[in-house]
């Protein structure tokens, strides 16, 4: 079986010298830390802004925790992606109520209307769009969210004017 830090591809932010700079000082500053494992991919999550899986491979042996522990941690939280996403990104609640609400047809609109499905990003990298589970906001449903920002009751004939505001 081949290292997966072998095979490092030159657009992954373990190629770049000072995104390594930035990823082995936040590991360096949170290795002892207890529960350094969260820690340290929610701050680089936060400057880096995805964890590929090199950068998963990179901490594990860093940290010295199993590979498949650094995996689980990134899989179960909706917050951690694993590619590069939009300058603006919008998720849609896939949560009973909001399912039940209307999110397919949000996603039908916007996919309409730009061109591309969820897990994906326009040409221009300006927006992304994903699934999330459960906002908490289920009185609410259906429930977007634009970067942080939630927004309840949406109905698809107010897609294209919020997705607008994000392009000017």
């Amino acid at each position: 079986m081949v290292d997966i830090l072998e095979r490092i591809p030159d657009s992954d932010p373990l190629a770049n010298a000072q995104q390594l700079k930035t990823i082995d000082r936040i590991i360096d500053e949170h290795k002892d830390t207890p529960g350094s494992t969260m820690v340290v991919l929610n701050e680089m999550q936060s400057v880096i802004g995805f964890i590929s899986v090199p950068m998963q491979a990179y901490v594990a042996k860093r940290l010295q925790v199993p590979q498949k522990a650094v995996h689980g941690v990134i899989s179960f939280y909706s917050f951690f992606t694993t590619q590069p996403t939009g300058k603006h990104v919008i998720k849609f609640c896939m949560g009973t109520a909001c399912y039940v609400g209307g999110t397919e047809q949000l996603i039908d609109k916007a996919k309409q209307v730009l061109g591309i499905a969820p897990g994906e990003t326009t040409p221009d990298g300006e927006i992304s769009l994903e699934i999330c589970r459960c906002v908490g906001a289920c009185s609410q449903a259906p429930v977007i969210v634009i970067d942080d920002k939630v927004f309840g009751r949406v109905r698809p004939n107010k897609m294209p004017q919020l997705i607008k505001e994000l392009q000017n």
